[in-house]
């Protein structure tokens, strides 16, 4: 298609987040926006199970702070399987650079999240992002 959009490379999506608005919030966008939420799930357990179980996921949003544990376990089970996180948290921890691709720092628009998991499907397509929203860090490979 000469005008239409472009195939997406990451369409599946699991939202794992403890706070309920913002949980709300971003899965609603996302599937207006066109993403297939696979789960919005507010526990590490439920999302360790997901992704161990095999859930087509293309691409894991997790807050680093919840309920039953840490974002660093749900990173470290995606990363086994080769699914790439992006941590969504106000305070991104240094470990992160060893189990996600990024980090976006809260509070954050909805356009800040949409150019974020752009940015992200970009660099998993091996090319370099163009420009990436404010508040987002890339690791690795993925920063340049």
């Amino acid at each position: 298609m000469l005008f239409g959009r472009r195939e997406r490379t990451i369409e599946k999506l699991l939202v794992v987040e403890d706070e309920p608005l913002v949980a709300f919030d971003t899965e609603h966008m996302l599937s207006e926006q066109g993403f297939d939420v696979v789960a919005t799930v507010d526990r590490v357990a439920h999302a360790v199970h997901l992704i161990d179980n095999g859930a087509a996921i293309d691409l894991v949003l997790a807050d680093v702070r919840l309920a039953d544990g840490t974002g660093l376990d749900v990173a470290r089970a995606a990363s086994a399987r080769g699914i790439p996180v992006l941590f969504v948290t106000g305070a991104c921890p240094p470990e992160a650079k060893d189990v996600a691709i990024g980090c976006l720092t809260k509070p954050y628009t909805q356009r800040a999240l949409l150019d974020a998991i752009g940015a992200i499907e970009t660099t998993v397509e091996g090319k370099m992002p163009p420009k990436l929203p404010g508040g987002l860090r890339l690791f690795g490979a993925a920063a340049g």
